[in-house]
């Protein structure tokens, strides 16, 4: 009788030792879900959200919005005036029709007077018998009537023609994700935004994660480059700056995916379908199909988060989700199945009475 209590104080000693240990592990290994809250948690509807969950009838407001048409027009570009500034680098050709011998400058015959030279940073441009003149902010034709203003009653009737040979007030500079970022001259003819980005080597990223931004000086316009391949192209005035960046087209997947983190959009209109395909789809050996949830942030301040549930053991759920859009910003959560949930509490329980009984207990 003695020996029988001994042997049940024994084995309750033991099951409290193994129950403490378990649940010690659990505690500090961490062997609970972290990853986020539980299903049913979410579906207690809290006051901090509303609780959307997906079917026929309420699926409307969060589908995809119809794309965008293609624009059939086509940008044509046209010749600017251009306005010289510091660094521009002018062809000026000179003609004395005086006879050869007594001209100051070669006759038009034999090809004129040709003299190269650059405007300096005041904007000033210097010439033989024309002195140091501010040029910056002229067209080409006002640059050739003040040279034969200045010229007059020094030499007879000149013929002055000025070429634009090296231009900054006539470039375009296009830097940021593109693959070769520079300064594009026009000097061949306009250029088109797409001329621009072509000859900078195109953007480094798909055209949807692409935003673009063209300042002229009195303006600003920004993008999509997408929306620019869809016919929204621009002819770009002299001096533009063109600068392509990242646009923020991200989502988080968590829980039970096969690859959770920050995910950039795979498309312009993505579905949950689409989100879901690009991080792997659901984790089959521990996902909650019914738990499939989708957190979105209010886009203004007087209302409240929404969570969408989506139960993908409903054969429908795959249209709904192909309909879903995926908004920038959104969080994608797959909940843990709840046998999972259970093997997470029972496997530290099993592996610390294994060890228990490897080392002697009794």
């Amino acid at each position: 009788m003695i020996n029988s209590l001994s042997s049940s104080r024994k084995f309750a000693l033991k099951v409290a030792a193994v129950t403490f240990a378990a649940v010690s592990l659990a505690g500090c290994g961490g062997t609970l879900s972290g990853a986020g809250p539980y299903k049913g948690t979410i579906e207690n509807k809290s006051e901090a959200y509303d609780l959307v969950d997906i079917s026929a009838s309420t699926i409307a407001p969060y589908m995809q919005g119809a794309a965008k048409p293609v624009l059939a027009t086509v940008t044509k570009p046209v010749s600017p005036e251009v306005r010289l500034m510091p660094g521009d680098t002018l062809n000026v050709l000179i003609a004395d029709t005086a006879p050869e011998g007594s001209a100051l400058f070669a006759p038009l015959a034999t090809g004129g007077t040709q003299l190269k030279n650059r405007i300096d940073a005041q904007g000033m441009l210097s010439l033989p018998y024309v002195g140091r003149q501010y040029v910056a902010g002229m067209t080409l034709n006002q640059v050739e009537v003040m040279i034969r203003r200045q010229l007059k009653g020094i030499t007879t009737d000149v013929q002055t023609h000025v070429e634009l040979i090296g231009d900054l007030s006539g470039s375009v500079l296009v830097a940021g994700a593109v693959k070769a970022p520079g300064r594009f001259s026009t000097l061949q003819g306009p250029l088109t935004l797409l001329d621009a980005v072509n000859q900078a080597g195109g953007p480094v990223l798909e055209s949807h994660l692409v935003n673009v931004t063209v300042r002229n000086g009195s303006q600003v316009q920004q993008f999509n480059y997408e929306d620019v391949l869809a016919g929204n192209n621009m002819v770009l005035r002299p001096n533009s700056e063109v600068v392509l960046d990242r646009a923020r087209q991200r989502f988080v997947a968590m829980g039970a995916v096969a690859e959770p983190g920050l995910r950039d959009l795979p498309s312009k209109n993505t579905s949950l379908l689409d989100a879901l395909g690009s991080v792997g789809g659901l984790r089959e050996q521990n996902a909650n199909p019914e738990g499939v949830f989708v957190f979105r942030m209010p886009t203004d301040s007087s209302s409240k988060p929404t969570v969408l549930r989506l139960n993908m053991r409903d054969p429908a759920a795959i249209f709904y989700a192909r309909q879903i859009a995926i908004k920038p910003d959104d969080t994608i959560y797959v909940t843990n199945a709840t046998v999972y949930e259970w093997q997470k509490i029972i496997s530290p329980i099993v592996q610390t009475m294994i060890l228990g009984k490897a080392t002697g207990i009794n």
